[in-house]
């Protein structure tokens, strides 16, 4: 057992596959990237992307959000603040390091992103599956649900058990909630270069939601992917029909942001 940071309650010692890691590839000089995991998930989501990019040359670190690969009860008692922190702290050890840094989140992990955008500078951004607002018809009265429900329980494939929840804390929803309100107004401020990918097969969030947040955008250089019905929320690891030319996309532009010739276009589906 061990004392969360700044809590009062105790959670379990938490799996090594879900910590934090950093990894540096055999030869340097590229940028740094930052990967940021989704809601209810941990860094191991972001492993096998992490390993793609470190064979690219680019050094990696996967934060932690606070909350996010040791219990349930642990996240509950979390705010979406605590997250942007961890996430700027993490930065600024890859921004030591490398200089410049791109960034990649998927799903809350790139809201949390935009959020740290508004005052870190970051090379680009990939955003997999952004949102503004979420499938689940309750999602925005969980200010109140809060208070008379903790828990909402969900079925996991059994590879994943470990690595994510099979409870989500309705606190975590509002936190994201409370986190959209918050970033809303920052987006058009927002000018890092941005490629941000959707799939229309996402049961988890409005999908054209995620084009409204990419529109909102103030970047000259953005660009913007929409994969089809086979392919559902989770972007981030390999068991997709859309991984390969999903990876195709993210190192084709963070090359063209490591060396410019000339700006995107903004492409629209």
């Amino acid at each position: 057992m061990f004392r969360c940071k700044n809590k009062l309650h105790f959670c379990s010692s938490p799996r090594p596959e879900n910590q934090e890691f950093h990894l540096r590839p055999e030869t340097s000089g590229k940028p740094g990237v930052l990967l940021v995991h989704g809601f209810t998930a941990s860094p191991w989501e972001m492993r096998p992307l992490g390993e793609i990019l470190r064979q690219a040359g680019y050094p990696v670190i996967a934060v932690r959000l606070p909350g996010h690969g040791t219990t349930p009860e642990d996240l509950h008692h979390r705010r979406f603040e605590e997250w942007i922190i961890a996430t700027r702290e993490a930065y600024d050890r890859l921004q030591q390091e490398t200089g410049e840094v791109h960034a990649l989140g998927i799903s809350t992990g790139a809201l949390v992103l935009l959020a740290l955008a508004a005052n870190r500078n970051f090379s680009s951004m990939v955003l997999l599956s952004p949102f503004l607002a979420m499938l689940h018809r309750l999602a925005p009265f969980t200010g109140i649900l809060r208070h008379f429900r903790k828990f909402q329980t969900r079925d996991l494939p059994p590879d994943f058990a470990g690595f994510y929840y099979d409870r989500r804390p309705v606190n975590g929803v509002y936190q994201i909630c409370r986190l959209i309100r918050h970033l809303r107004p920052l987006l058009a401020t927002i000018t890092a270069p941005t490629l941000a990918i959707n799939a229309l097969g996402d049961c988890t969030i409005k999908v054209e939601s995620g084009y409204d947040l990419f529109l909102r955008l103030g970047s000259q250089c953005k660009e913007y992917h929409l994969f089809g019905p086979q392919t559902g929320h989770g972007l981030a690891t390999p068991d997709h029909p859309s991984w390969q030319p999903m990876l195709d996309l993210i190192l084709r532009f963070l090359a063209m942001q490591d060396h410019p010739r000339h700006p995107l276009e903004q492409i629209a589906p």
